[in-house]
């Protein structure tokens, strides 16, 4: 069982409140900790139940129980009975999500995969607020191009902007960039760390490399299975 020290910080409107046990067939994870506007950096080794916690936080998996606020909103509450749990659906956390593939639809143009993430307005207003979003993540000169043919580090600037549509108060980072070359690594890093300051946005990122987490890591909650897991500043 794996336990995750609080980082003692108090309540407030941009924290967020973690503290469930989650479980898929024989593993599971006790996470306990808060993060508040910045990054937190997940880190120790595969298995150790890091991608489980932001499938938790995403409400891909309920909780068994436990639970997970962002400030005053509840997005989980596993505390009592089955018949009482509290389960936000996913669309309504206010979460965009970057993975090690950035999962693009293949027959649209990086600018529909974007506008399509916007939650408001008609096409003509999605996709200028998409083409804002694009311009902003460095990747506005291959809006309209075809998405099989972008690079890694093209795909994964749209896949940021994908997650930019929804304007989140949480942002999700699961090895975002370790399938990219190290210029580009670099670069994507920069940009993240220009968009979660400016944004005050609360991320939290799984990685394994020490560099992401120099450039990121406000915060550290290092994992390590059967072990207490400590967060550092």
């Amino acid at each position: 069982m794996n336990r995750v020290a609080t980082a003692g910080e108090m309540r407030s409107p941009e924290t967020l409140s973690i503290d469930v046990r989650v479980e898929v067939r024989d593993f599971g994870v006790n996470a306990c900790f808060a993060a508040r506007a910045g990054c937190t950096a997940l880190i120790g080794p595969s298995g150790s139940g890091k991608s489980l916690t932001l499938a938790a936080v995403a409400g891909t998996i309920r909780p068994i129980r436990g639970t997970i606020r962002c400030g005053d909103v509840v997005f989980a509450d596993a505390r009592g009975g089955e018949s009482a749990h509290v389960h936000l659906p996913s669309q309504d956390r206010g979460i965009g999500m970057v993975f090690q593939h950035a999962a693009l639809l293949e027959h649209l143009s990086p600018l529909d995969n974007v506008a399509l993430a916007v939650r408001s307005g008609d096409r003509a207003t999605r996709q200028r607020e998409a083409a804002t979003l694009l311009e902003r993540v460095g990747a506005a000169t291959r809006s309209s191009a075809r998405t099989r043919t972008l690079s890694g580090g093209e795909r994964q600037r749209v896949a940021l902007a994908r997650a930019l549509a929804g304007n989140p108060r949480i942002l999700l980072l699961d090895e975002p960039f370790s399938s990219l070359d190290a210029p580009t690594r670099q670069q994507l890093r920069s940009l993240v760390r220009e968009v979660v300051n400016e944004r005050k946005i609360i991320a939290l990122l799984v990685t394994h490399d020490a560099g992401d987490v120099a450039v990121l890591g406000d915060r550290v909650v290092t994992y390590e299975p059967g072990q207490t897991v400590s967060a550092e500043e």
